[in-house]
């Protein structure tokens, strides 16, 4: 439950106390209101910021959970309460990075020389991300672009994931450096006054892009 005083409303379309559950509508509209605001050219980039705008508070509102309360005499359930809660932010995290790897590329067309792009080739759904140019080959050094390429980089052999020598290297493959590493380990200090240390060693592999 919340505690506390509540709120003033704020203007007409301010926030209104509904109880436990969270107010996804104010959310929404101030969201809206909030975001889009930036987005005041009149451009196919607008267009693409602003569907993914709305992608992303369909998804949220989508995705809101209910959750309950039973009440009565030794655990039993005469009267249960209901609210509405907001999903776990990591889980909204992992929908719209799922999301994110299966975007749809669109492409805008004018309708005329003197009206903004609208989307007409493609119709995307209202839960796609969208995109409006292809991304530039990060394997490759290109400096146009920024980018330097992964050439060198060091990679994990065994990670499956961004890091893993797999993805990083772009199937070029990778190469295994070995070396050993020296230090002094396991240090004692003797009375009166010295310090006695062995000496400890490591041989390490790293692996780095192709």
């Amino acid at each position: 439950m919340i505690s506390g005083s509540v709120p003033e409303p704020m203007q007409d379309e301010g926030w209104k106390w509904g109880g436990c559950s969270a107010d996804i509508r104010y959310g929404l509209f101030f969201s809206k209101d909030f975001v889009d605001s930036r987005e005041i050219k009149q451009n196919a980039r607008t267009l693409m910021n602003l569907h993914n705008n709305e992608a992303g508070r369909k998804v949220l509102e989508e995705n809101m959970k209910l959750e309950c309360k039973c009440h009565g005499v030794s655990g039993s359930c005469t009267t249960k309460t209901c609210w509405t809660t907001l999903p776990n932010f990591r889980e909204i995290g992992f929908l719209l990075k799922d999301k994110y790897s299966e975007a749809v590329q669109v492409e805008p067309v004018r309708a005329s020389r003197h009206k903004r792009p609208m989307f007409l080739k493609i119709k995307p759904m209202d839960t796609d991300l969208v995109y409006i140019e292809k991304s530039p080959n990060y394997c490759d050094e290109d400096p146009i672009s920024g980018s330097v390429g992964t050439q060198g980089r060091l990679c994990n052999k065994t990670a499956q994931h961004t890091s893993g020598c797999d993805l990083m290297c772009c199937g070029r493959g990778y190469n295994t450096h070995q070396y050993s590493r020296v230090w002094q380990c396991n240090c004692k200090f003797h009375w009166c006054c010295y310090v006695k240390c062995n000496t400890c060693s490591e041989r390490t592999e790293v692996f780095t892009c192709k």
